[in-house]
């Protein structure tokens, strides 16, 4: 009988062959960066003569930035004055020689600049042009500056976070993180249809843009459903019985019913009141979420009388999805967990792992401002 070859389909450096000139700042693009460098693409990161400003985000690792580590891992460092003739023809030079030229820069800097797509492409028809932008590129939308919490805030991600008496920001750079992970996304696309016609494209992805597709959810309720949801705080905006109760020892659980046959079975076995899922007032989930209130009031009194952990046990017994209420000290040490390493300033930096493993690892250098500035210069002459 003949054998089947056995194979190996670990995601293994299938970048390796490209190259990405990045002229990057803060978080999205850097974020984009690191993406295509665990998926190992050699990244040029172009810096300002002082350093990209998230160098100075923080100091937590011997005065240098720990989030700059995170997000720069894997990547080379030129720093380059392009004001000055002498160092914009350097980087052309390296663009030309790339396949991805990536930026988060203004639409009018990279114009005034002479970085736009039209100038790059005529010696680089091949070249992969990524842009990101805050609000995309029309007269209006391109002179305006944005930041992660400005564009949640004028997406309308705010007015739906948070809880009925305040708006909130959510508590991460989801702006920032959601762009750079598109333009990833939007990259490999590229790469796939250069193969396909042997030319080159650009892409621009606005922060905007991004909030706005993920936002849908709201604006579908806004457009069809009789108004945006209410902020509810650890409550969901369309299902009942989905959010955080407090146990009998303080602690609180947040659970969550998907359909009437585990309403059914969570009023049984947890609740010990099976004509409860009967009732008329909370028979389906559109009833239940109308009378979401004196619902969660019976479920609140029957779990004062639980601890955390006999509620949690009881709900895994019978398959009902639940999480603890943790901290971040709580994720630092949680058993689910996985750690990798960045080195950075002589240091050793422990960071939650990227979720898609590849069979080296995420790169763990994370380099100097301009550490490899000599080198890149004396591979163009």
């Amino acid at each position: 009988m003949k054998q089947t070859k056995s194979f190996d389909m670990t995601l293994d450096d299938e970048l390796s062959e490209i190259s990405v000139v990045s002229l990057e700042q803060a978080v999205a693009a850097p974020y984009c960066g690191l993406l295509l460098a665990s998926a190992g693409a050699r990244v040029i990161k172009v810096e300002r003569p002082e350093g990209d400003f998230a160098r100075s985000y923080d100091s937590g690792i011997d005065g240098k930035s720990a989030i700059f580590a995170w997000l720069n891992r894997g990547k080379e460092s030129i720093a380059l004055n392009l004001k000055n003739k002498k160092d914009k023809c350097i980087l052309k030079k390296i663009i030309n020689r790339s396949d991805i030229f990536l930026s988060n820069l203004t639409p009018q800097a990279l114009k005034r600049l002479e970085l736009d797509y039209t100038n790059l492409k005529s010696d680089n028809p091949k070249l992969i042009y990524c842009k990101i932008t805050g609000y995309g590129e029309s007269e209006e939308a391109s002179t305006r500056k944005a930041y992660d919490m400005l564009v949640q805030a004028e997406s309308g991600l705010c007015s739906v976070t948070g809880t009925e008496e305040s708006p909130s920001k959510v508590g991460i750079s989801i702006t920032d993180l959601s762009t750079g992970l598109t333009a990833f996304s939007a990259i490999l696309r590229a790469l796939i249809q250069r193969a396909k016609t042997n030319r080159g494209v650009q892409i621009s992805i606005s922060m905007f843009d991004v909030m706005a597709d993920w936002m849908n959810m709201p604006l579908l309720a806004h457009r069809f459903m009789g108004g945006a949801p209410k902020r509810n705080g650890l409550k969901h905006t369309f299902i009942a019985p989905y959010g955080a109760f407090t146990c009998g020892d303080d602690t609180q659980i947040l659970l969550s019913i998907q359909n009437n046959r585990e309403f059914s079975v969570f009023c049984n076995k947890v609740l010990e009141n099976e004509s409860l899922s009967k009732d008329i007032k909370f028979r389906d989930n559109p009833q239940r979420y109308q009378n979401r209130e004196e619902l969660d009031g019976i479920i609140s009194r029957s779990f004062k009388k639980m601890t955390r952990k006999q509620v949690q046990n009881k709900l895994n017994k019978i398959g009902i999805a639940n999480a603890q209420l943790n901290d971040v000290g709580q994720l630092s040490d949680h058993e689910f967990l996985t750690n990798e390493e960045a080195h950075f300033a002589a240091r050793s930096l422990p960071l939650a792992a990227l979720p898609v493993k590849t069979k080296k690892g995420t790169p763990k250098k994370v380099p100097e401002l301009n550490e490899d500035g000599d080198n890149i210069r004396a591979e163009l002459i």
